[in-house]
């Protein structure tokens, strides 16, 4: 751990910013803060990533994932006093922004607020945005945690506001820290404690995880997306989502009769977004590599499920349906996307091509391996049996050559 001073903050002392070496790669975040008698009176690690849907100038969506922060500072980050709490501020990218603001009662203290502020006008995060300028999402939490007890959720925490999602997890924050000790003493969130606590079941034997009833083979459908051109898109598939949330696994299968589609293309990235009653967005990213090949590089989803929770996430380094430009991606057989430990896609049928669409129909399709060494075993099986039948009838005939020469045999 590398420990540098910042600045000065008038009434709060000297501000100590302690960060993991590394941090910035696995985007991990650590804070430590101290007043002017070197004693630590803030300590804060988590992790964090946005997600920013915006129009653009030729009236599309897309979405941004802001998960590589790249350079962060702490300006304006303090220890409080009598007029103001803590703050922890965080500066990264072009005019990006995060706030998080504490509160103290008599024997609690509370995560007050978060603000996330972010900047259109930045061409590389946001290229061809159409409404340029800042803009902050507020969000008041009001958590209340006990004194001198350090506040911890490894789960992951999801904040929506409009079209920016905000995704926290392995949180560890303690505000007022006494006597300059960061206390032992957790206080776990509400995930945290489901995830660590067996749950009741009304059966004869508890379980920590129940099992999903499997269901059918999903029905495919098939997806596109316009642009000015006509149709810039095409998926065909049948998706089935499988979901873990609070040691509760789900399966659904994706309705094509009741999904929706929209979505986006440009040179380099093109967009295919599905939604419906259930799904509040299942996002399919699709990017050029090595300008020769596309691949589906991101999934971002966020599902209502049954139990009135919503489960949200997102992975933007993924390396699925690679496949050359100018032609399409299939794969008949069940596949899976594996975008977390928590969330897994299974496809069937499947046919996509998000680049070069020509007159709204599939180009030459490359199939993928399982596909490509069911094709191989067909020929091959043929091949074999016809090879078996050979010998059985050079086996026959020379068993009956041989009894016709015994048979004309002299006395």
């Amino acid at each position: 751990m590398v420990c540098f001073r910042l600045f000065p903050v008038p009434g709060s002392g000297l501000v100590l910013v302690c960060l993991v070496l590394g941090a910035l790669r696995s985007y991990a975040l650590e804070l430590t803060l101290q007043d002017s008698g070197k004693a630590t009176c803030l300590y804060a690690k988590w992790q964090m990533t946005f997600r920013v849907h915006y129009e653009t100038t030729n009236k599309t969506y897309k979405t941004q994932t802001i998960s590589d922060l790249g350079t962060v500072t702490y300006n304006g980050s303090i220890c409080g006093d009598d007029q103001s709490g803590p703050r922890i501020a965080v500066q990264f990218r072009s005019g990006f922004s995060w706030i998080a603001n504490f509160t103290k009662a008599a024997s609690t203290y509370s995560i007050d607020s978060i603000s996330f502020s972010y900047n259109t006008s930045d061409n590389v995060t946001f290229p061809d945005a159409k409404d340029k300028g800042m803009h902050t999402v507020y969000h008041p939490l009001g958590i209340e945690i006990p004194l001198n007890e350090l506040f911890r959720c490894n789960s992951l925490s999801t904040l929506e506001n409009n079209d920016v999602v905000q995704q926290y997890w392995d949180v560890h924050v303690q505000a007022f820290v006494q006597n300059g000790t960061v206390s032992k003493n957790e206080f776990l969130c509400d995930k945290d404690k489901t995830s660590t606590v067996v749950p009741t079941i009304h059966t004869t034997v508890p379980s920590p995880t129940t099992t999903p009833t499997p269901k059918e083979k999903p029905e495919a459908g098939t997806y596109s997306v316009n642009n000015g051109n006509g149709t810039c898109l095409l998926a065909t598939m049948g998706l089935q989502l499988n979901i873990t949330q609070d040691k509760v696994a789900s399966v659904i299968n994706v309705n094509p009769n009741t999904t929706h589609s929209t979505g986006s293309c440009q040179s380099h990235t093109a967009l295919l977004r599905l939604n419906s009653s259930t799904i509040k967005y299942l996002d399919f990213v699709f990017a050029v590599k090595n300008e020769n090949r596309f691949y589906l590089k991101e999934v971002n989803v966020s599902v209502n499920l049954v139990n009135g929770s919503v489960f949200s996430i997102a992975n933007n380094n993924l390396s699925y349906w690679d496949a050359p430009l100018g032609s399409s991606y299939m794969c008949n057989k069940e596949q899976t996307v594996s975008v977390s430990g928590a969330f897994q896609i299974n496809t069937f049928d499947l046919r996509v091509q998000p680049f070069n669409v020509i007159e709204g129909k599939y180009s030459t399709a490359e199939e993928c391996s399982a596909d490509s060494d069911l094709n191989f075993l067909i020929p091959v099986t043929v091949g074999v049996a016809l090879g078996f039948l050979i010998i059985v009838v050079f086996i026959s005939y020379m068993i009956g050559r041989r009894k016709s020469r015994t048979g004309y045999q002299s006395v």
